[in-house]
């Protein structure tokens, strides 16, 4: 039987190593163990903040609602519950879109809810 020796294979896996830490500083790029060790880290972060990015990004809808909704006189908690009571359904992507694109349609909605308080029936 032949030897079969781990060359080619080690360096193919070594090549794509080096190419994914490109951009990286020193060492970090150059040798395979810690080139390896900082690609792996790097993936791991990339992972985790895809999923933290949903939430950093319903973080920033509900301050540009809370800011275009205090602009109007009326609380981010208290347009949302009226909103709630009456039935629409925009999400709060939309609305913050609504809120930084046009400011008067947010305030057409806004004053929709204040005319009307929370608990009253729609006409």
């Amino acid at each position: 039987m032949t030897r079969i020796k781990p060359g080619v294979t080690a360096h193919h896996r070594h090549k794509k190593t080096l190419a994914q830490a490109k951009g990286y500083s020193q060492g970090r790029r150059k040798l395979i163990r810690i080139a390896n060790e900082t690609v792996m880290k790097g993936l791991a972060y990339a992972y985790r903040d895809r999923r933290a990015r949903k939430g950093d990004m319903r973080r920033l809808w509900i301050a540009r609602i809370n800011a275009a909704a205090r602009h109007y006189g009326m609380s981010y908690c208290v347009l949302m519950a009226s909103l709630k009571a009456r039935g629409v359904t925009l999400n709060r992507k939309v609305l913050a879109d609504l809120a930084v694109r046009d400011l008067a349609a947010f305030g057409s909605l806004v004053k929709a809810e204040q005319a009307q308080p929370v608990g009253a029936t729609p006409r």
